[in-house]
């Protein structure tokens, strides 16, 4: 069953990345003179700038993502993250391996879906080719140490926005927002939505917020955790647990694998964020990152990245959330 999304309009356009607010800067402007040679000179230069800039627009990415992105039209103030991050020309980024639709690796090895074309947006406008994009798994467990001890420098892994970990790190976004709901196996009629799953075995994911948030909606449930969500699709078709509770759009992802085994029931029951998880305090990055994102919206690079990826299970493309510039 698909869970139906609201279509909009795509919200205007906010900063983009190299506006007012971001750290950057700009050439300087050469002064002029009078004479011949001085606007022979001044030709040539202007062509020289031409020629390079050509030259960086064209070294795009080819049809399998691995060419250099193209350079940033802006410098980075040293010392801030995104400064380092251009200059080493390479960035980690945590996100799931095993959400099909989302964080999948596929059969050659590289992580495909939703999530890591929002990173690669990102690392795209720091200038760091695809090829120099290292996606490491993190599990929902581990999101926040990975982001503390400096093993990745941002996560992008289907990672709910909530005050508790708003507490040690910081996130851009919402990119995206999703709603818990449940899946059975599609012979069950005994479960109909998260009412009917007292005394149940529901399965979710150590760490997660629908594992949190199904402990408050159903307490007589028998809470089953894995740390993964495959893990937790195969327990329900081995007939190990009575359902599986996460995101609808995780769900789909799922149900897109092996469409005969499961089915959804019983619709939404919360609102899930999805951010993209950084160091705690680390305010410039964070303004260049939602300045990102409110330029994918505008440009259509953030419609084109769904339809690719949810949008093959859900035709409906919603509304890009609006990004929350809240004050840590």
């Amino acid at each position: 069953m698909r869970t139906p999304f609201s279509r909009g309009r795509r919200p205007a356009a906010g900063h983009l990345p190299g506006d007012s607010g971001q750290p950057g800067g700009s050439s300087p402007r050469r002064s002029g003179g009078s004479g011949g040679a001085r606007r022979r000179g001044g030709a040539l230069l202007l062509g020289v700038a031409m020629v390079a800039t050509l030259g960086l627009t064209a070294c795009g990415s080819d049809d399998d993502g691995d060419s250099a992105a193209p350079q940033p039209a802006v410098s980075f103030a040293p010392g801030t993250t995104m400064s380092r991050l251009q200059d080493a020309g390479k960035i980690t980024v945590g996100t799931k391996f095993d959400q099909n639709l989302f964080g999948l690796k596929n059969l050659s090895g590289k992580p495909e879906g939703f999530d890591v074309e929002i990173a690669e947006i990102i690392t795209d406008a720091l200038g760091i080719p695809r090829d120099k994009v290292n996606f490491v798994e993190t599990v929902s467990a581990n999101r926040e140490p990975f982001i503390q001890q400096g093993r990745v420098d941002m996560v992008v892994a289907t990672y709910t926005i909530n005050d508790k970990r708003k507490k040690v790190v910081d996130f851009a976004g919402p990119y995206y927002v999703a709603g818990q709901s449940i899946m059975v196996a599609k012979n069950n009629t005994d479960i109909t939505g998260k009412d009917s799953l007292a005394g149940k075995k529901v399965c979710s994911v150590s760490g997660s917020t629908p594992a949190e948030n199904i402990r408050k909606v159903a307490p007589a449930a028998q809470l089953v955790l894995f740390d993964g969500y495959s893990k937790c699709a195969d327990a329900l078709k081995n007939g190990q647990v009575d359902a599986v509770t996460t995101d609808n759009v995780i769900l789909l992802g799922l149900i897109d694998k092996d469409p005969d085994a499961f089915k959804v029931v019983g619709g939404t029951f919360t609102k899930e964020p999805y951010g993209i998880g950084i160091k705690k305090g680390d305010t410039a990055f964070r303004t260049f990152i939602n300045n990102t994102l409110e330029a994918a919206y505008s440009d259509g690079r953030w419609e084109k990245a769904f339809s690719s990826t949810v949008g093959k299970v859900e035709p409906n493309t919603p509304t890009p959330p609006a990004v929350d510039r809240y004050t840590p």
